[in-house]
This record gives C-alpha cells, structure tokens and sequence, in this order.
C-alpha cells in the first residue's frame, strides 16, 4: 500500500524541467600563424548574448549569470580566451583585435544575426574592438567595469599587479579584496581562477593597439554598467565616455560593488542586463 501511495502522489505533482546546463562547443578558424580554437560555455536558446571575461579570467565567471539569461529566453554564449581550457592557439604578436576576432568567430557559429556582446573589465575592451571590426554582428554592447580613460591610484594598480605575480595565498587574496571588491565584500570567491600567463598576453596585445581604433566601439549603442565602488574604473571613466559619445552611450549605477562586479551583485547586473535586452533601456534609477 505504501508503495501505491507513492506512486499516485509521483503521478499527480507537476515537474518542472530544468534549465540544461551548459555545453562547451569549440569553434575554429586558421590564421597565417596557425590554427585558433575557440572554447565556449553556451545556454538557452533565442537572441545570442556573447559573454567576454576579465583580465587573466574564463568564461565560467559568468555561470551565474548564463543560468539567469537562459530562464530570460536568450542563448548566452561565455568564451574562454586563448589559454584556458580549450582554447588555444597564437599567443605572439597579437593585437586586440585577434580576441575581437575570436569571439566574433564564436558569434557567426552560434547565430546568423547580430548579437549582443557583453565584456567584463578587459573584456569591455575585447567586445568594443569586435564591434569596431564586425560591425555586422554586433547590434549593442554592455560594458562591466570600463576603465581606461582615467589613471587609477597607485595603491590600486599595485594590488591589481600583484594578483598576477605569484603573491602567497593570503597577501594573493588581500590584493584581490583592494583591487577587485567594494568594502564589505568577501573576496574568497575569486581566490582562485586566476591565469597570469593568459593575463600577460593580453596585456601585451591590449599595449599594441591603438586605444583610437576600439574605443569607441565603432557605432554600437553601449549600456555601461558603472560598479559604485570601482577603485579600477572608478565612475568619471563612464562619464568620459557618455561626454565622448553623447546620445549613443547610456550608464546604469551598480550599488555595492567593485571591479570584481559578477560574484559581488550577480541578481542585480542579470536584472539590468536582461532589461536592457528587452526594451533597450537600462532601468531606471531608483
């Protein structure tokens, strides 16, 4: 009897299926100096929204974020850049544009329309370099922690040196905590995931590129998300950009964290991307 019970309770309650997982697909091109494979974590299905990470970081900081954009009804594509995971290819010589150029090849992969690119601290760079290349598959971007365009505190730029210089654990996680998390904020999160030699690369083709030829982002509308509290693009970075290209960039505040952003407020940057990518508008301030 027991048994049946069981069994007419299982047959009567509803399931409600889950959201798949990601699936990680590789994307490939030659080039004159070798072959580029490309890794990416994709989830959902609908508007392709490309996912770009920070300096010396993989795609799997955005898993939180991915879950929430595929519930929303889109197909959220996070790119592991060269050097992590099963990305590989070229590291010599290298501009900004060759990261454009790989997550644009994962775009044209994924969909035969524009998507939306969304770039997190050198990955805001990343997606404005691809929106300055390609054009054509690029219908907006939305920068997370866009620096660049004021220097940042000397005290600041130690600490977001040192989390690439092999620092012991606890002096690691301090530098992570100053350069990286609003006050408050626990930076054990991002204790690890940290890839220095991928971190130097990029540095070294981010130096080889005139910052005239991406930083503007071609002509793509831009939304910046502006951290309250980032010490590493602190806010007058957002300001130079609207002041730089009035009525094409709009900037939405993010109460509460620092560069780090993504683990700091991952409910509230899904709320305004996902609102952004349904009206075109950030929402309003409260």
């Amino acid at each position: 009897m027991a048994g049946m019970t069981l069994l007419g309770v299982l047959a009567v309650t509803p399931v409600m299926a889950a959201t798949p997982g990601p699936v990680t697909k590789v994307f490939s091109r030659a080039t004159p100096a070798g072959e580029v494979r490309i890794a990416a974590r994709v989830m959902g299905q609908g508007p392709l929204v490309v996912l770009v990470p920070s300096l010396g970081r993989g795609a799997s900081d955005f898993d939180e974020l991915m879950v929430q954009l595929a519930e929303a009804g889109f197909m959220a594509a996070s790119v592991d850049p060269r050097g992590i995971g099963q990305s590989r290819g070229p590291t010599d010589g290298l501009t900004l544009f060759d990261y454009a150029d790989d997550v644009a090849m994962v775009a044209r992969g994924l969909s035969d329309r524009p998507a939306v690119f969304v770039g997190h601290a050198l990955g805001n760079r990343i997606v404005r370099a691809a929106a300055s290349r390609h054009p054509e598959q690029v219908s907006r971007l939305v920068l997370l922690a866009a620096g660049g365009q004021v220097p940042i505190a000397p005290a600041v730029l130690k600490a977001l040196n040192g989390v690439f210089e092999g620092l012991p654990a606890d002096q690691h996680l301090e530098a992570v905590r100053l350069a990286f998390f609003a006050p408050g904020n626990d930076p054990a999160i991002w204790r690890g995931g940290w890839h220095p030699a991928v971190a130097r690369q990029q540095q070294v083709a981010l130096a080889a590129t005139p910052s005239e030829q991406w930083t503007g982002g071609g002509s793509t509308p831009i939304l910046i998300v502006q951290a309250q509290d980032d010490t590493v693009a602190p806010p007058a970075n957002a300001e130079a950009l609207v002041k730089a290209y009035p009525g094409r960039v709009q900037v939405s505040v993010l109460p509460h964290a620092g560069h780090a952003m993504l683990p700091e407020q991952p409910a509230a940057i899904a709320e305004i991307l996902i609102g952004y990518l349904k009206t075109g508008k950030p929402p309003a301030a409260p």
